[in-house]
């Protein structure tokens, strides 16, 4: 359908998606999960690994294939048509990869991501809090560092893979200096699962099921010093980083959405009522017509911003966040289409677009809402108007180079990348 806006290369990745998932993914399968009877789809995950489909972007060193965004962003959407909790499986590396892959230490490397890309390894991301849920730098997860190692208390919820994964990416507070700015509290650590890290609850989920999201919960916990990412107190920057992965990957596994569509196209054309087709009447067609236009629109939005993080380019946190709003309700808007052309029977089990339009719903509210999404953009938006000087890639660079003595990284310039805090 939009082959042309692809490499050779990319296409072929296209392609080899699309069969791993009609070849390699069984619908007994995806009703276990639905029905929580899978906690955590390791098989999956391993399968994955077995088709060198973990890692796209990542060095072929470290198991990767070195590829762009761009057919990242081809290969998630391919993937999304699964679910919500199987696209997660599939993007979790990109996320957890990224920090690994720009922040860790060749040993971290080595230790982590490379068996993580090699499917030997489940990693998770642990972020939100009950307290705060977007506030993240208002965080209350303490890491106190005692000599060579850190001892963890606290807190996460909503953990994709909090039953399943084998390390977690965990940001946690580590200055309590009162006066120190929010943006210098945070770091960021590599936590395996063992003595005192504990998922004290799975929650019951209303789709995105059989992806073991849970809650959990640090005791005392000592994480080696050399398991810090990043540098100590810059787990804002890690946090600025992974926001693009974690973003535009759930913009790109709801254009999966087609699969729901493509359901309701077939089933229009064979369901009759009153001597016709249904897709003969245009209550029906129009629909359609709607959801195709509208998933186009969406996509071409996803993989715009995926070539503008391939290029670089200095908005791209804006447009990811535009990708990721719109995208996100779009896909809402074409599952309930599709559940309308189909009727009744497509309220019920008989079809997954009951499944679906239960998995999407989430789209709008994790990684970031709908609401949080605006916030950026207009923030983005209005610093580019009135700041033309701005450019984040610049202050990004001067933030990871602290000798830097001709430009220092001031609480401003930390305002004008982050915001109010997201």
């Amino acid at each position: 359908m939009y082959d042309f806006m692809l490499t050779p290369k990319e296409q072929e990745l296209k392609k080899e998606v699309r069969r791993f998932v009609r070849e390699e993914i069984t619908s007994d399968f995806l009703r276990k999960m639905d029905l929580n009877e899978i906690t955590y789809p390791r098989d999956f995950v391993e399968k994955l690994a077995d088709k060198g489909l973990r890692g796209i972007r990542f060095p072929k060193k470290y198991g990767g294939r070195e590829m762009s965004w761009v057919a990242e962003v081809a290969a998630t959407e391919e993937i999304g048509c699964l679910g919500m909790a199987l696209g997660c499986a599939f993007v979790m590396p990109s996320i957890v990869g990224e920090a690994l892959n720009v922040f860790g230490t060749e040993e971290q490397k080595e230790k982590y991501l490379k068996p993580y890309i090699e499917g030997k390894l489940v990693a998770a991301e642990a972020l939100t809090e009950p307290r705060g849920g977007s506030d993240f730098f208002g965080a209350m997860t303490r890491a106190e560092l005692k000599g060579d190692h850190f001892v963890l208390n606290g807190m996460k919820r909503f953990v994709v893979g909090a039953d399943g994964a084998d390390f977690f990416v965990v940001y946690c507070k580590t200055n309590f200096d009162p006066n120190a700015h929010k943006y210098s509290r945070i770091s960021l650590l590599i936590v395996e699962k063992g003595p005192g890290v504990e998922t004290d609850y799975l929650y019951g989920l209303l789709g995105c099921r059989g992806g073991g999201t849970g809650r959990l919960v640090f005791r005392d916990v000592k994480v080696p010093r050399e398991n810090l990412l990043g540098e100590l107190h810059g787990g804002a920057l890690c946090f600025n980083q992974m926001m693009i992965p974690e973003r535009l990957t759930s913009a790109a596994g709801c254009l999966g959405v087609w699969g729901a569509l493509d359901l309701a196209v077939r089933y229009s054309n064979k369901r009759r009522a009153f001597g016709k087709e249904i897709r003969k009447y245009q209550a029906i067609s129009f629909k359609i017509a709607d959801s195709i236009t509208q998933l186009d629109a969406a996509r071409s939005l996803c993989f715009m911003a995926a070539k503008a993080v391939d290029e670089n380019y200095p908005n791209v946190r804006r447009i990811v966040s535009e990708a990721k709003r719109f995208t996100t309700e779009i896909a809402w808007d074409v599952v309930n289409n599709a559940m309308q052309v189909m009727g009744g029977i497509g309220y019920t089990d008989v079809y997954p677009i009951e499944r679906a339009l239960r998995d999407i719903r989430l789209g709008m509210i994790w990684t970031g809402t709908s609401e949080i999404m605006n916030l950026l953009i207009q923030h983005e938006y209005y610093n580019q108007v009135l700041n033309p000087a701005y450019d984040r890639r610049i202050m990004e660079e001067d933030a990871m180079n602290p000798d830097n003595s001709e430009r220092c990284f001031t609480d401003e310039d930390m305002q004008s990348v982050f915001g109010d805090g997201i």
